[in-house]
């Protein structure tokens, strides 16, 4: 039996707490002047918070000091765990265990990769802390995606070549790191956002066994 790792993001891909980020980002912004729609917000997803701030600061040509600038990044995390600390199992997305459940039944390696210095706390609120072999977040990684960091972290832990390591990701900063990193690379979300992906699905209710049991056989460099 081949053993892959299977490497998932979390927001947007196991939970939908980027709706969390997007209320909490625009709470900051509109407080500074400065509005942004979920077009733009796009461009936040899987990008670390301090990237974010320089985005939003860059779309409303303002400039701040930096003690001002860790002030907001302060600011917005508090707002955004106050919105966690609320979730639950329910907040997992549509199919995830079971994918997960039928990964763990072939016996396959499971990580956790995410930009998100709050994913343990969030994978504690719903539940899923205890599935993940390896988990490596944003207290892990000094190099934000679409630098590939944090998916060789997650394999070297889990003792698997990239080759052989797949990706599951709601960004394009994700599928851009996972794409560096020579990993499958999964787009979950919108195929036209995430068309650099290997593979594309709108959610993992697409998903079926078989591909899951293609993707245990396959090796990046023998997608086709």
């Amino acid at each position: 039996m081949n053993r892959k790792g299977f490497i998932f993001d979390l927001d947007g891909v196991i939970v939908d707490t980027a709706k969390y980020h997007y209320l909490a980002w625009k709470k900051l912004a509109n407080s500074i002047g400065i509005d942004f729609g979920e077009k733009q917000n796009e461009q936040l997803k899987g990008v670390s918070r301090v990237r974010s701030l320089e985005k939003i600061l860059s779309w409303g040509n303002v400039i701040l000091e930096d003690a001002k600038f860790t002030e907001l990044m302060s600011l917005k995390n508090e707002d955004y765990l106050k919105y966690i600390t609320k979730m639950d199992e329910s907040e997992i997305l549509p199919d995830v265990n079971r994918v997960m459940s039928y990964l763990i039944s072939k016996n396959q390696h499971i990580a956790l990769g995410s930009a998100s210095k709050n994913a343990r706390e969030i994978l504690k609120q719903i539940n899923l802390k205890n599935v993940f072999e390896v988990i490596v977040d944003g207290t892990n990684v000094s190099k934000a995606k679409p630098d590939p960091e944090v998916f060789l972290n997650a394999a070297e832990q889990l003792r698997v070549s990239p080759e052989n390591c797949v990706v599951f990701e709601d960004s394009v900063a994700g599928i851009q790191a996972a794409n560096k990193a020579q990993m499958i690379s999964i787009g979950i979300g919108d195929t036209n956002v995430l068309h650099e992906a290997d593979y594309n699905f709108r959610n993992f209710t697409e998903m079926n066994e078989q591909f899951i049991d293609k993707l245990i056989k396959k090796r990046k460099e023998n997608l086709k």
